[in-house]
């Protein structure tokens, strides 16, 4: 009998240990996972105060987040997400990135700076962050410079390309003003406002994207946030905030908490478009009617999926948005420096020329790095050919 118990006894006690062991494991990791979230500067900050009041007060604010204009569904069905992770997980994903370096134009501080103020100067660093001189202003768009990944950890998630140069900001000219389209990690980038925030005399963002950026230490005063069609005026430039369909979030539960947007920019000389992200929707029309035409559209081209269609375009709907704002010349953005998808890195470009040569639409696809001007003198090339 006692040696029975003992037989007992021995595994219960066993049984016992692992589970209080697994119970602390899980305790640990997920007051670990709390203060993470709770601490890590990158992450950002909610909105409070009189920031969320105005916030609360604004018609596309409802129940505590904002709203898309039109019906946008975030929820995959359950085959496309069957479809989605087989991809994920049985893909190689080796045509999701270039195998080889990506060569980039040398960029010129002095030259850019130097361009006469009749004209416009355009640089684009890859993926959605664009340097803009226009009327004697410097604008930087989306800077995403300084940070190697688009997450909120630094040791995982999308890196960038492997470009033989990345710019940094001391070799950008003086900047007057900065744009941001909304908050997520490929837009909005923790290192670089930091290195950014005492040098800017303006950031411009929609609605408690300011929260993210005080707590990075951009000064208030230096902070101008915008609802959906409102309009500032910077020197003779004229700037606003354009409805897009799309979502924010830095985390796992302020998804819709912040606005996002996109950016007309209009000068004395020139009429530009930046569409930040978006999914097609009737929208881009009634932008066109209002503020266009644009000389210059730049139109998101990349991340896009049929499992989420709603919140980014395809390339064919990049064309068609380029159209309904009443643009001149495309440059397709959001490409380029970051696997954000299932689909081949430079598909997104080639199905877009594709479609531009059938509805006659000039495309801007200048190398990373390489300085264009308006009015354009340059032939550019289909750069990305030359890479596997």
């Amino acid at each position: 009998m006692v040696f029975f118990s003992l037989h007992v006894v021995a595994p219960m006690k066993i049984f016992k240990y692992v589970m209080l062991t697994l119970l602390s494991v899980l305790l640990v990791i997920f007051i670990s996972v709390f203060i993470f979230f709770q601490t890590a500067p990158q992450i950002g900050k909610q909105a409070e105060g009189a920031r969320l009041e105005r916030m609360q007060a604004a018609p596309n604010y409802k129940d505590g987040k904002f709203e898309n204009t039109i019906e946008t569904l975030m929820n995959m069905s359950f085959s496309t997400f069957r479809k989605v992770l087989k991809e994920q997980l049985f893909s190689s994903g080796a045509a999701r990135k270039p195998k080889d370096q990506i060569v980039t134009v040398p960029f010129s501080s002095t030259s850019f700076s130097n361009v006469d103020s009749s004209k416009v100067a355009i640089t684009w660093f890859g993926h959605s962050t664009i340097l803009i001189r226009l009327d004697g202003i410097t604008i930087l768009v989306d800077p995403v410079l300084v940070g190697e990944r688009t997450s909120m950890f630094p040791f995982v998630g999308p890196k960038r390309f492997n470009y033989d140069k990345h710019i940094s900001l001391d070799e950008l000219p003086p900047i007057d003003l900065v744009l941001i389209s909304h908050d997520h990690y490929d837009h909005l980038d923790y290192p670089t406002v930091k290195e950014l925030a005492s040098k800017i005399e303006k950031f411009y963002v929609p609605l408690g994207v300011g929260a993210h950026m005080e707590h990075w230490g951009v000064p208030s005063a230096n902070i101008v946030e915008l609802n959906w069609w409102d309009e500032v005026e910077f020197s003779d430039l004229k700037l606003a905030l354009t409805p897009t369909r799309h979502f924010s979030g830095r985390a796992i539960r302020d998804r819709f908490k912040t606005l996002w947007g996109s950016w007309v920019i209009s000068g004395k000389s020139k009429n530009l478009y930046f569409s930040g992200d978006s999914g097609y929707f009737p929208g881009f029309k009634e932008i066109g009617e209002k503020y266009g035409p644009f000389d210059l559209t730049f139109m998101e081209c990349g991340a896009y999926n049929e499992g989420w269609s709603e919140i980014h375009m395809f390339p064919e709907e990049t064309a068609q948005a380029h159209l309904d704002v009443k643009g001149k010349l495309l440059m397709p953005i959001h490409w380029g420096k970051f696997d954000l998808s299932l689909h081949p890195w430079k598909e997104s470009v080639e199905r877009l020329t594709k479609k531009a040569n059938t509805e006659n639409i000039t495309l801007v696809t200048p190398q990373v790095g390489q300085m264009f001007i308006l009015p354009n003198t340059i032939t550019f090339t289909n750069w990305w050919e030359d890479y596997n």
